[in-house]
């Protein structure tokens, strides 16, 4: 019997020619012919005033804190139910990340507690979209404008979704969209910073080469480029991008697939969620989501480490998701924490993510469920 990934990073089959096109243009350095395809697809398709691709996530996110001007002791509200790049950002800036409890419906940051954790020392809220599911945007940002605070979204799992039709990313003055073979839409490694406040595109161009005004010196603007603030070298490579573009053109099948994937796990486990055994994802009506993970809720620690062991023996892979940042040696001796974290242990302890990438096959779905079904009706 075949085992089932976790994940399978998609190749849509123009890879390989888009590569030899680069390769053969002589151009492997960034911001080449396929950069700027990558830049306009990007804008076309989340309205950003500029897109620029990075070497990472992690380095859009390290863009945005710069961008944001942070200086030691200065305050970023944010949730610890994410990756580690979130707040990784933040503290490379000597600032600190204030951890706000999540939502226990999206599992996304909870607009009602953030206000409360605001300070005079607080700079940003940088909002987390889990799994292609858009926080409460509105309600954001009207705290931030009210604050007087710099919106970020890490959108690293959200291309292509949105909130009431606005793609998210590009709805802050800045966000970050992650390639990463675990995405949905892959290079590898890879990322995009969106810059939506016109004002911060010329820091942003600055900031990514290296603290250089080269993109100015290539338009013309100037007649030699130099060192005119800090940065560093966030650009990926133009194979990179020749790779990525392949990916982008193919980004609306590829998100169809997985969302037939994710319909089908989600009524498959209908009656299971109609009984109390488990939790199905929770996607407000506001939201259009692109089925970028499945996840079920369970009811405790233990029913969670049994099933992904039970799963495992019979050739299926499953995750959990994340130990939360302030419970991380790194979260307590650089961040602090607001108010209660009750959800976020709760779900950090619950939360198993089933297989989910295009390609996925029926048959393999249905194996999935059944491995599920079994395992969770032999404790009830």
């Amino acid at each position: 019997m075949t085992d089932i990934p976790f994940n399978r990073p998609p190749v849509v089959g123009r890879e390989i020619n888009n590569i030899v096109q680069a390769i053969s243009a002589r151009h492997f350095s960034g911001d080449g012919d396929f950069t700027r395809r990558c830049h306009d697809w990007l804008e076309r398709e989340t309205g950003a005033a500029k897109a620029l691709l990075t070497h990472s996530c992690t380095g859009a996110l390290e863009m945005a804190a710069l961008l944001s001007d942070l200086q030691p002791g200065d305050e970023v509200i944010l949730p610890s139910f994410t990756f580690v790049s979130t707040a990784n950002a933040v503290v490379l800036r000597g600032a600190i990340p204030v951890f706000v409890d999540i939502r226990p419906d999206t599992l996304n940051l909870d607009e009602a507690r953030v206000e409360g954790a605001i300070t005079g020392k607080t700079r940003a809220i940088i909002v987390v979209h889990y799994g292609g599911v858009a926080c409460e945007m509105e309600a954001f940002e009207t705290i931030a404008q009210r604050n007087g605070l710099l919106l970020i979204e890490d959108a690293a799992q959200a291309l292509l979704s949105t909130y009431r039709g606005r793609p998210l990313g590009a709805i802050g003055s800045l966000g970050a969209v992650s390639f990463h073979e675990s995405k949905n839409v892959v290079s590898g490694e890879g990322g995009a910073l969106l810059v939506n406040d016109p004002q911060l595109i010329p820091r942003a161009e600055v900031i990514r080469e290296k603290g250089t005004n080269r993109a100015s010196f290539f338009r013309g603007q100037v007649d030699k480029y130099t060192w005119v603030d800090i940065g560093s070298s966030y650009l990926p490579s133009e194979i990179t991008a020749a790779f990525l573009y392949a990916q982008l053109e193919a980004a609306r099948t590829l998100t169809d697939d997985r969302l037939r994937v994710w319909n089908r796990y989600h009524g498959a486990f209908a009656a299971l969620e109609r009984v109390g055994i488990v939790r199905r994802p929770i996607v407000p009506s506001e939201c259009g989501h692109n089925a970028h993970l499945y996840y079920l809720l369970l009811s405790n620690l233990a029913e969670r480490t049994e099933l992904i062991a039970r799963l495992k023996d019979r050739g299926v892979r499953a995750l959990f998701h994340y130990v939360p940042l302030h419970d991380a040696p790194a979260g307590r001796r650089y961040g602090r924490v607001h108010g209660s974290l009750e959800v976020t242990s709760n779900t950090s302890d619950r939360l198993v993510r089933l297989p989910l990438w295009p390609g996925l096959d029926d048959n393999s779905i249905d194996r999935v469920v059944e491995c599920v079904h079994e395992a969770v009706k032999s404790r009830h």
